[in-house]
């Protein structure tokens, strides 16, 4: 079960297509391009505000439906 949460960018490599995003409340969560719900080329800036939902990845914790607010 997925629960939706705000967050920052902590940083985003657009050469590799990952990053990771601070919550608000709770652990730094992974952040692939694949996630980003935009148009376009998929990146974040470092800083950027994020809306996303939490999910457990292979890893650990991950974004997913990941929006810029």
């Amino acid at each position: 079960m997925s629960n939706t949460t705000t967050g920052t960018v902590k940083w985003f490599n657009d050469e590799k297509g990952f990053g990771f995003i601070t919550q608000e409340s709770g652990p730094d969560v992974f952040a692939h391009f694949s996630a980003i719900s935009s148009e376009g080329f998929k990146s974040l800036a470092e800083g950027q505000r994020v809306q996303f939902e939490v999910e457990n990845g292979q890893k650990g914790l991950q974004a997913a439906n990941i929006v810029a607010i």
